[in-house]
């Protein structure tokens, strides 16, 4: 069992019904009209694939539209956090989804006019995935906004289903299309699909928190969400464990045209309709997800999803049964679904509100990054021995894969409480605004039989320094005076400090810091000096 930080306390969090979040107007505007987007992507992603092998390219070609799918939100997405904890995440949306549509749309005409190529049809997926970059975590970061804290894992539920029955449906209805009136039916119906979500993002009427303290700097805002990220364990074990599954298990999306085409002898409406069987798992899992996380922590539902997906994998690679692989991939969908939407929740619930659309970035990095390395591994894998043993390979290796992530990235202990709340006092009003690196010096007291867990206290209290702003931190003990303790810890600059003080405090962090205090000589209180750097 993990035991808590100091400072950690258990936040109860109810077990909501499944579709109570679809009970909010806004999340259920934003919900429907993202499932016709998840519908026209996937639509174009089976075009785009099938596309692909029309104009002749192989295994590696094909693989490598999922990569141009996923490779620009890798790169664009830590840049797009900080955005949307810097501006309005609404504007941001507007612009992601604006991206996206003009590019779908460019993509339908050069299908329609005949002038398309293998270049320009990943290019063009690529723009489509940029878009897609930008949008992302502003769309996972107002998600507490639309349905509140105590709703978070229903909503990331929700939003599992909706991706993967639209994953499903997307394919299956691309397929028919494609099937009927070519790859580009499947393209219009997607600039369609991008239009829907645009009309809904416009009527939004948002409200937008005031910033005292004014925007965050981009590069700004990029460095600050990095300095959480190491700083926060329980996130990062959700970020190690996401990146090493979708490694893995994106070799099934990467792979299964291949199968399909292949062994498995279909047209573009079988494989549309094989998929249709991830769907209806993913549906499955709506209904079974909620009563197994009651029972399960986290971190065994994450496991026992991982070892299932992976025993799916291999049953799929050598099967040249479609009925076989049908039934598979409906147990592939739940438990895909299952493993996501609980990664996912997870992430949302050990963030603040503050600084959730940049660190969501690092999830959303974690996901399309190993997305995208899968598409490159996998293709390759099976350009060189074939799809049916990559599958098999990339199954066996998510088996192996798990005593790595109990060891290393354990997803267990209390949710922690961090609800905004301001747990330093006001800082001196000087007229230092934006100059220098300022330094932080507290002088704590404290008796020495209490030495010992006042040091193990300030483990927290300097994780909460470094989440909020601190570039260093430190904890001294003076060899002359040994009940004298020295906390040490450097900022960017003025303003950051004041948001430190103003913005980006959390009942966590009071509750830390509280903890220290309590072991503190009777009768005294902290002595904090804070000086600014004049040699820049």
């Amino acid at each position: 069992m993990t035991l808590p930080l100091p400072g950690e306390t258990p936040v109860p969090v109810a077990v909501t019904p499944t579709w109570a979040p679809l009970r909010h107007p806004v999340f259920r505007a934003l919900w429907i009209a993202q499932f016709g987007g998840n519908i026209g992507t996937w639509a174009q992603m089976v075009g785009a694939q099938w596309l692909m092998g029309d104009l002749g390219g192989g295994g590696l070609a094909i693989g490598l539209v999922q990569t141009a799918a996923t490779l620009p939100v890798f790169l664009f997405v830590v840049p797009a956090g900080a955005l949307g904890d810097s501006v309005d995440r609404r504007k941001l949306l507007l612009l992601g989804q604006s991206v996206m549509t003009v590019a779908a749309t460019v993509l339908l005409l050069v299908t329609v006019t005949h002038v398309v190529n293998p270049v320009l049809l990943l290019g063009l997926t690529a723009v489509m995935a940029a878009g897609q970059g930008l949008a992302a975590p502003a769309f996972q970061a107002v998600q507490p906004e639309l349905v509140g804290r105590d709703q978070i894992p229903a909503a990331a539920l929700l939003n599992g289903v909706n991706a993967n029955v639209g994953r499903a449906i997307g394919p299956a209805l691309g397929g028919v299309l494609i099937a009927a009136a070519g790859p580009a039916a499947a393209f219009a119906l997607n600039v369609a699909s991008f239009v829907g979500l645009l009309v809904v993002l416009a009527r939004w009427r948002r409200e937008v928190a005031p910033r005292p303290l004014g925007a965050e700097r981009v590069l700004a805002a990029v460095r600050t969400g990095a300095r959480y990220v190491r700083s926060a364990p329980r996130f990062g074990a959700v970020l190690a464990r996401s990146t090493v599954f979708m490694v893995f298990a994106s070799s099934l999306w990467a792979l299964l045209p291949i199968l399909a085409r292949g062994p498995l002898r279909l047209g573009p409406g079988g494989y549309g309709l094989l998929l249709g069987g991830i769907g209806v798992g993913a549906v499955l899992g709506a209904l079974v997800v909620p009563a197994i996380r009651a029972r399960a922590e986290p971190g065994v539902v994450v496991s026992a999803g991982t070892l299932v997906y992976a025993a799916t994998l291999v049953l799929t690679g050598p099967s040249r049964s479609v009925p076989l692989v049908a039934v598979t991939l409906v147990v592939t969908g739940l438990t895909w679904v299952t493993v996501l939407s609980t990664l996912n929740s997870g992430a949302q619930m050990v963030l603040p509100d503050w600084t959730r659309a940049r660190a969501l970035a690092y999830y959303q990095l974690a996901i399309m990054g190993g997305q995208a390395l899968g598409g490159v591994v996998w293709g390759l894998v099976a350009q060189l021995w074939g799809a049916s043993t990559a599958l098999v390979a990339a199954g066996i290796g998510l088996a192996v894969s798990l005593p790595v992530g109990w060891r290393w990235a354990p997803m267990a202990g209390p949710t922690p409480d961090l609800s905004a709340e301001q747990h330093l006092p006001d800082p001196p009003d000087v007229p230092v605004t934006g100059l220098g690196h300022v330094l932080v010096l507290i002088e704590w007291r404290v008796p020495d039989e209490s030495a010992t867990a006042f040091t193990e206290a300030m483990r927290a209290v300097g994780l909460s320094r470094r989440r909020t702003g601190a570039t260093l931190w430190g904890l001294f003990r003076d060899v002359e005076d040994p009940e004298c303790f020295v906390e040490a810890f450097t900022v960017p600059d003025w303003t950051e400090h004041l948001r430190q003080h103003l913005e980006r405090g959390t009942a966590m962090d009071r509750l830390a810091e509280a903890a220290a205090r309590q072991l503190v000589v009777p009768g005294t209180e902290p002595q904090v000096r804070h000086l600014v750097r004049e040699d820049s």
